[in-house]
């Protein structure tokens, strides 16, 4: 018989530009309902917020899909970056340092846009000789640049709001302070219904969750009515001290921020999938047992690679039909899930020689 342990199917390619073999031809989510890792925590917003879970939910098919989802992002930046540009000119004249963490923090969340615009741009581009895999992986770029962004901001409201505590002085233009928080707060619910609305039109549970992040920070913004408030009333450290609040909100963002981004980096993925995955190998024809199981993210969509264990006797088509019954369960299984490379090993016969034998002392070093 011919020895076809050592790879049995692999997803095909003539080359780098050619999508595999058994691709199913789209991003597409399943209509299977898969409980997914509560996670994208929720921007790389999750990865950007305290609410987050996985990264790759930033950009989910839905969204990456639709010229809606993408136009929906790019309205969200101008009307947080409008609403952002506002409550400077009042920092400016009325020297709220609360007021100044809360436009801090909606000038970084607008601005998250902007790398994950051009990541979704760079991943959509085909793979080439030199990058093998594509391009997907410039979303974990735009995580760091976002997490940087994010303890930049943090520092400097922080910052600003400690110089203040040591050094009280009076919130001027109170009343301008107040209307300032308001806008803000319109803004950012403005933002939240809009990305609300449109994720439940196209599908996108990555932009519903964007919008609700918004909600939350809106009452983020109302936050600063109450340093405007204790201001008004002639409490100095009314306004640094909802600064420094505002901070910490900041600060458990950059927390679970950071946090998905180092997972990611590292090719983390939740353990929950890959039970899922290997149960439901386990149930496919002609697979007797799972070796070897890996799953990776590559922007925000999982390769696989497995090796199943088959009949010893079976031939080599028909363990390539296995495989392929293999991946295609696999495609369906789990979710985001575009790729997977499927290794048959023939089960063992009793005091056969391991046939990866000859592969220890790679695997060794």
């Amino acid at each position: 018989m011919a020895v076809w342990a050592a790879r049995v199917h692999r997803t095909h390619r003539k080359g780098p530009h050619v999508s595999d073999r058994h691709h199913h031809g789209h991003d597409h989510e399943h209509t299977h309902h898969h409980p997914h890792r509560h996670s994208l925590g929720h921007r790389l917003k999750h990865l950007l917020t305290p609410h987050s879970h996985e990264t790759a939910d930033k950009l989910d098919p839905a969204l990456e899909s639709s010229a809606r989802g993408m136009r929906a992002l790019w309205v969200s930046l101008v009307v947080l970056g409008v609403t952002a540009l506002a409550q400077g000119v009042v920092v400016a004249v009325s020297g709220s340092v609360a007021l100044l963490g809360d436009t801090v923090h909606n000038t970084a969340d607008a601005l998250t846009a902007v790398p994950l615009g051009i990541a979704f741009v760079l991943g959509r581009r085909a793979a080439t000789r030199r990058f093998t895999y594509g391009y997907g992986r410039a979303e974990d770029l735009a995580g760091i640049a976002i997490v940087l962004t994010i303890a930049a901001s943090a520092a400097f409201a922080g910052w600003t709001a400690i110089e203040r505590l040591l050094d009280p002085r009076p919130v001027q233009h109170v009343p301008a302070v107040a209307v300032a928080a308001l806008v803000g707060f319109a803004g950012n619910e403005w933002v939240a219904r809009y990305r609300i609305r449109v994720g439940r039109d196209i599908g996108s549970a990555a932009l519903v969750a964007d919008g609700l992040h918004a909600r939350t920070d809106g009452f983020t913004s109302l936050a600063v009515l109450i340093g405007a408030g204790g201001s008004a009333l002639g409490w100095q450290l009314a306004d640094p001290i909802v600064g420094l609040a505002i901070t910490a909100a900041i600060a458990l963002v950059l927390r679970d921020a950071a946090r998905e981004v180092f997972r990611r980096v590292m090719d983390a993925v939740d353990p929950a999938l890959v039970d899922r995955a290997e149960q439901a190998l386990l149930e496919v024809e002609g697979v007797r047992g799972v070796g070897e199981l890996r799953l990776r993210w590559i922007g925000h969509r999982l390769r696989a690679e497995v090796a199943v264990v088959v009949d010893g006797d079976a031939t080599v088509r028909q363990a390539h039909a296995i495989a392929v019954d293999a991946e295609h369960t696999l495609l369906h299984a789990v979710p985001r899930l575009t790729a997977a490379l499927v290794h048959a090993d023939p089960a063992p016969l009793p005091g056969e020689t391991d046939p990866h034998l000859s592969l220890a002392h790679h695997m060794a070093a």
